[in-house]
């Protein structure tokens, strides 16, 4: 009966054009399977476990839409900030279909924004949100975490949105990635602009990250309807969505010689629908 619900759902995911869905008990949560490829210094507090939000959840389930790759190129500009927008707006739509659908099968479920926060002045006070989409999509086995602290995919690499759904339903949990998608290359701690990422190897993984520095960045971008940033996402080399694009070399972002056409368009992007 489980594995028929979790085919259902995976099935309506598909009807709903959802490329990404995984599963986790919510043990997952309690327990870190062995499998994970990292060891935190420090585990998700128990306050921000999905039963401590959801005291019936059973199973947690995580969907997840791309960040097509194109647009995220010209960031940080209006077709970014658009595109950004337009995919939270899919993700909490679907998301709250997939609980109705699955509370009328008979298992109670509620849907999850995918930001927990009311405005980016409230993170620069509190960085944190009510529960991170980043942490069940790991332990539902849809990736490893980056050290841009950014969950990693196979598919899309870091160019992912997600969010949750908590469901009564016990469902399997899927198969953890137990290998470390990250290869290490620091493109995204040197090329951020406000230097919230650590640009020197730790013991940790992964290193500690300047929230409020990042915050403040988007803060400022958001003025100009230019938000988020997106600049670490975007250079990170693990994907394939780099080969379906045609973007393998990620040298087009560093130098402009042999790829003039790319940079000419993400400036006229940039020109345009935004501050400067």
């Amino acid at each position: 009966m489980a594995e028929s619900i979790k085919s259902r759902v995976r099935k309506k995911c598909q009807e709903m054009g959802i490329p990404l869905v995984g599963f986790a008990p919510v043990e997952r949560w309690e327990n870190p399977p062995e499998e994970l490829p990292h060891h935190f210094e420090e585990w998700i507090p128990p306050e921000f476990w999905p039963q401590s939000i959801y005291p019936e959840a059973k199973t947690v389930i995580v969907i997840g839409l791309p960040v097509q790759l194109p647009i995220l190129e010209t960031a940080p500009s209006i077709f970014y900030h658009e595109l950004y927008h337009t995919i939270n707006q899919l993700l909490d739509e679907e998301a709250y279909l997939l609980s109705n659908y699955l509370t009328s099968q008979g298992h109670p479920s509620i849907y999850l924004p995918r930001d927990g926060y009311g405005d980016i002045e409230v993170l620069l006070k509190k960085p944190l949100a009510f529960f991170s989409h980043k942490h069940a999509a790991y332990l539902a086995g849809l990736g490893s975490i980056g050290w841009n602290n950014v969950l990693l995919t196979p598919e899309y690499g870091p160019r992912v949105r997600f969010t949750s759904i908590f469901t009564t339903a016990s469902l399997d949990g899927d198969p953890i990635i137990g290998y470390d998608l990250c290869t290490r290359c620091l493109l995204c701690a040197r090329t951020c602009p406000v230097h919230a990422l650590a640009t020197r190897k730790d013991e940790h993984f992964p290193p500690p990250m300047e929230k409020i520095n990042c915050a403040n960045r988007s803060r400022k971008l958001r003025k100009k309807y230019q938000s988020p940033c997106g600049i670490c996402i975007k250079v990170c080399p693990v994907g394939m969505d780099r080969v379906v694009f045609g973007r393998e070399d990620t040298s087009l972002y560093s130098q402009e010689e042999g790829f003039e056409e790319y940079h000419r368009a993400w400036e006229h992007v940039k020109n345009y629908g935004s501050k400067k």
